[in-house]
């Protein structure tokens, strides 16, 4: 597999967001990920009503303080989040995952490449 020369190109490899993923779980720091794909996702919902409990789920997951999966933003984006559950637009959660990209892009991304996860990943013949 050629060398990924972005990190918008690993999250739009399956591949390699599957063996990011995986150094993501040996760091403790998932959520970041798994976030960060729920936004995606959420931002295609156009049901008010799928979207009002998206949004109330992925809070309760990812967003509220002592949430399972506790993603690692400031007081003020956290309650950017609770004030647009009340009408959760589509960009309801867009400055949280926009704080969350730029940490894995400029924290988890470049430890990554620098990981033997990475190396088994460039040794992968193809990928999708």
């Amino acid at each position: 597999m050629a060398p990924v020369e972005s990190f918008n190109q690993l999250l739009e490899c399956k591949t390699a967001l599957l063996v990011f993923g995986e150094f993501l779980r040996s760091e403790y720091s998932e959520e970041n990920l798994l976030f960060y794909l729920d936004c995606e996702a959420f931002r295609d919902l156009s049901a008010e009503s799928d979207r009002a409990a998206a949004a109330k789920r992925i809070y309760r997951e990812f967003v509220a303080v002592g949430a399972p999966r506790q993603i690692n933003i400031d007081c003020g984006t956290r309650a950017e989040v609770l004030e647009n559950l009340t009408d959760p637009g589509p960009d309801c959660f867009d400055k949280a995952q926009r704080t969350v990209h730029s940490l894995m892009e400029n924290d988890s991304y470049p430890r990554f490449l620098k990981s033997q996860l990475y190396q088994v990943l460039l040794d992968t013949p193809t990928y999708v």
